[in-house]
C-alpha cells in the first residue's frame, strides 16, 4: 500500500473512534492503532483531535453552548497553548466597533461577544474567522419548527475554526495565528432587531436588515472588517451560512470561494491529501447590485431568488476586503452514519486547509 493510502486509512481509522458522551456513556473502544510505516503520525493524530474539539463543540445542545460556554471552550483551548486572548461582551460591543454583532445578539438574556485568540511570534500571518451563532431562531423572521431542528449546528464554523486551530498549534506551525469567533445567540425579545433596520457596520457600511434569519452574515461581517484591519497574508472565513449551499453540492462537500487561483490549487490538493472535499464556487461579480438594496450599502437577504450561498459569500467580500481571502459556507452535519462520520456533528475543510498550508502560505 503506497505511503498516502496508509496514512488515508490511519486518519479514517481514528476519525471513526469519534464517540459523543457527554450525556449518554458510550462503550469504550478497545482496539489500538499502530500507525504504519511511513505515515506523519503527529500530523494524522493532531487532525483527528482537532476534529473530534468541532463534534464536541456542534453536538453540544445549545442549553449547554451559549455564548458563555463557547467563549469557556474558546479560552480553554487558547490555555491549552499559551495563547493570548481578548473577549468584548454586551453593550461594550457598541463602544469598541461591533454594532452588527450587538444587533444580531441583543434579543437574547445571553450576552453577546466577539472573541479573539493570538499564537505564534514568526512566519507569516494566517487568520481564521468562524460564525459563532449557537442557536438561530430565525429572530422575528421566526423559522418553522422543522428550520431550528439542527440550529444548534448555527456555530459549526467557529468550531471549526477552533478545531483548525488546535491542529496548527498542536503541530507548532511556523506561523502567527489569529482566531476570531463573534458568539451570539439569534433570539426573539422586544430588544430583536427588525426587518427593515438598518445597521452601519464597523467598516462603516450600512446594511438594511430585509431578513432576521440573515444574521450570520451580519455578525461575520463586523468580524471580517476587524480581522482585515491587520491585513494578515492570509484570511479565512467558515461559517454555516446558506440553505443554498447544502441544496447545491448536498452535506458532504465543503463549498468555498476565492479569487486566487494559487489558493485554490492549494486547498484542493490539501483537500485530497485529507481525505476532506471542497468544491469552488466563484465570487460572480455580475451579482454585486443584487446586494445593494438603494436605501442602505448592503442589503443582508436580497429578493433575488437564485445564488443564494454566492451572494452572501459576495457580501461577505465587502467586509475581508483581501486580495487573500477564502470563505466557507459548511454545512457541519453528517444526516447519517458514514465511515469515519458517525452522524452529527463535523467538520469541513479544516484538514484541506491545514494540508494547503505551507503551499498558501510559503513555509
Amino acid at each position: 500500500m503506497a505511503a498516502e493510502h496508509r496514512a488515508e486509512a490511519a486518519l479514517g481509522w481514528l476519525l471513526a473512534q469519534y464517540r459523543f458522551d457527554r450525556y449518554r456513556p458510550a462503550p469504550a473502544i478497545l482496539p489500538g492503532l499502530k500507525c504504519p510505516d511511513g505515515v506523519n503520525e503527529a500530523q494524522i493524530r493532531a487532525m483527528a483531535a482537532g476534529e473530534f474539539l468541532t463534534r464536541d463543540l456542534i453536538n453540544t445542545p445549545a442549553a449547554d453552548m451559549g455564548p458563555a460556554e463557547l467563549e469557556t471552550a474558546f479560552l480553554d483551548l487558547a490555555a491549552r497553548f499559551s495563547a493570548a486572548t481578548e473577549a468584548i461582551r454586551g453593550d461594550d460591543l457598541l463602544t469598541q466597533g461591533f454594532p452588527m454583532v450587538h444587533a444580531v445578539g441583543r434579543g437574547s438574556d445571553r450576552a453577546p461577544r466577539i472573541l479573539s485568540l493570538r499564537w505564534g511570534t514568526r512566519g507569516p500571518s494566517l487568520t481564521l474567522v468562524g460564525k459563532g451563532v449557537c442557536f438561530d431562531t430565525g429572530g422575528l423572521n421566526l423559522k418553522p419548527s422543522s428550520g431550528m431542528n439542527l440550529m444548534k449546528k448555527d456555530m459549526g464554523g467557529a468550531a471549526t475554526v477552533m478545531g483548525l486551530a488546535q491542529m496548527i498549534m498542536a503541530l507548532n506551525l511556523p506561523l502567527r495565528l489569529r482566531v476570531i469567533v463573534p458568539a451570539v445567540e439569534n433570539s426573539v425579545s422586544g430588544r430583536a432587531m427588525r426587518p427593515k433596520d438598518i445597521l452601519t457596520s464597523r467598516k462603516g457600511l450600512t446594511v438594511e436588515v430585509n431578513d432576521t434569519d440573515a444574521e450570520g452574515r451580519l455578525v461575520l461581517g463586523d468580524a471580517l472588517a476587524w480581522a482585515a484591519e491587520e491585513s494578515p497574508e492570509l484570511l479565512i472565513s467558515m461559517a454555516t451560512l446558506t440553505g443554498a449551499a447544502r441544496v447545491a453540492v448536498g452535506p458532504d462537500l465543503a463549498p468555498y470561494y476565492t479569487d486566487d487561483p494559487d489558493l485554490a490549487q492549494a486547498l484542493e490538493q490539501g483537500a485530497r491529501a485529507g481525505s476532506d472535499p471542497v468544491w469552488r464556487l466563484p465570487f460572480h461579480d455580475a451579482y454585486e447590485a443584487v446586494i445593494e438594496p438603494g436605501i442602505a450599502d448592503l442589503d443582508n437577504a436580497p429578493g433575488f431568488g437564485f445564488a443564494g450561498s454566492i451572494t452572501a459569500a459576495l457580501f461577505l467580500r465587502r467586509f475581508a476586503d483581501h486580495p487573500r481571502y477564502m470563505h466557507f459556507d459548511i454545512y457541519g452535519h453528517t444526516p447519517t452514519d458514514a465511515p469515519a462520520r458517525p452522524k452529527g456533528g463535523v467538520g469541513q475543510g479544516a484538514r484541506a486547509i491545514l494540508n494547503g498550508l505551507p503551499q498558501m502560505l510559503g513555509f
